[in-house]
């Protein structure tokens, strides 16, 4: 296929999240006003607890049967891979740049985690529907695409909410210390404000304990274990690991590779049809919502903040030069190795994972934790206008190495 081809097809799916997302900027700006800050947290909302959840339990569903399964245990590795790459290279980038010290979370997750759920949404389907693709009829190829993206995108809230969320609450409290080294009562105060957790959460635990010889408590071994289980199970990072779209997948999963539980609600004679069709229709509404979202939250971006040039610069090479030519080198190997299969789309699919923009779950974390909204949105402003044309070069040049 001709280059100049593969860039034209490839260029479609990106200028589509660019439109979408200029969009949701220009409806957040005060003229408009219609993706205020409210209305993105309750839209958000909606994505997070009715959209995704819907969309990606019918997309694995409709597309993920037992056989395929084993087919695709290498997709998740892969996204598991390139995060480790990322987070080595953010980590290679605090250290050169030297940022202050709460970024750095922000930045090692910049660099670690893609926004693997909208992005693969939009782009891969897209792909499928334009005329002449590479990877065949556009229905099926289409709804693999879901499922892939439906799959990945699990994997990426598991480790976001897990491991990042970590790294992000750390540097986060580290900023709380920096600005009241010498009161230790607001440090408590803030970090517990910082860590978004309910005061539930920070309820005392009746533990079994002894009296010490200068008369406190002393708490047992088998108390300290209950006491810190209690803390992660209340934990809000826990829960998100949890998250409605987790479940969702989960669901979806045993439903496709269940076949009663499948012909029971997937099909033109499947009894309980109508279900799945109405949840279909539902999640249909996801990725727009999430697209305007994005828009809408670059405008921060817009008004700058305290973070380097240097920082946004780094990020940018990392997420849009090296990631994206380690994938070719991961991939590779595992085609060599025999571990994937040698389907084109498959193959694609794969070594787009290491050259999508930063996550959005990010700034939620970075909203929640009161630490790095200003300066995220600066660093997605940026890596989303230079997705523009890398994007689209990555998406031609994999064509062509793939097919």
């Amino acid at each position: 296929m001709e280059i100049f081809h593969l860039f034209i097809i490839s260029l479609m799916p990106v200028l589509k999240v660019l439109l979408v997302i200029i969009t949701g900027l220009v409806l957040a700006t005060e003229r408009f006003d219609l993706l205020g800050p409210d209305a993105r947290h309750h839209l958000n909302n909606m994505v997070f607890y009715v959209f995704y959840p819907a969309l990606i339990g019918c997309s694995l569903a409709d597309t993920m049967t037992l056989e395929g399964l084993a087919d695709l245990w290498f997709l998740p590795v892969n996204v598991l891979i390139s995060c480790i790459i990322g987070s080595v290279l953010g980590w290679i980038l605090v250290k050169i740049t030297n940022p202050p010290r709460h970024l750095w979370g922000l930045v090692i997750s910049c660099c670690s985690a893609a926004n693997l759920g909208n992005m693969l949404f939009i782009i891969l389907p897209a792909l499928c529907e334009e005329g002449n693709n590479a990877f065949g009829h556009a229905s099926t190829c289409s709804a693999h695409g879901k499922a892939y993206a439906s799959l990945s995108l699990a994997i990426q809230i598991i480790y976001i909410w897990s491991i990042l969320y970590f790294i992000l609450r750390m540097y986060a409290n580290h900023e709380v210390r920096e600005i009241n080294p010498n009161d230790s009562i607001v440090i408590l105060n803030t970090s517990i404000s910082s860590n978004a957790c309910s005061r539930d959460a920070l309820a005392p635990i009746d533990l079994p304990h002894q009296i010490a010889n200068d008369g406190n408590p002393k708490v047992s071994t088998i108390g300290k274990l209950k006491q810190s289980f209690m803390m992660i199970m209340r934990s809000n990072s826990l829960r998100k690991i949890f998250a409605p779209s987790t479940i969702a997948a989960v669901i979806g999963f045993i439903i496709g590779i269940t076949p009663p539980i499948r012909k029971t609600f997937i099909g033109e004679s499947a009894p309980l049809r109508v279900i799945y069709g109405s949840a279909e229709l539902i999640g249909n509404a996801g990725i727009p919502s999430i697209t305007l979202i994005v828009g809408a939250n670059l405008l921060k971006g817009l008004k700058g903040s305290g973070v380097g040039p240097s920082v946004v610069i780094g990020i940018i090479i990392i997420r849009n030069i090296f990631l994206p030519i380690s994938g070719i080198g991961v991939v590779k190997a595992a085609k060599h190795l025999g571990l994937v299969e040698l389907d084109p789309f498959y193959l694609f699919t794969l070594l787009l994972q290491y050259a999508i923009p930063p996550a959005m779950n990010i700034g939620t974390i970075s909203q929640m934790l009161g630490s790095g909204e200003s300066e995220f949105s600066v660093i997605m402003l940026w890596n989303y206008g230079t997705a523009t044309f890398s994007l689209t070069f990555w998406i031609a040049f994999y064509m062509w190495l793939v097919v």
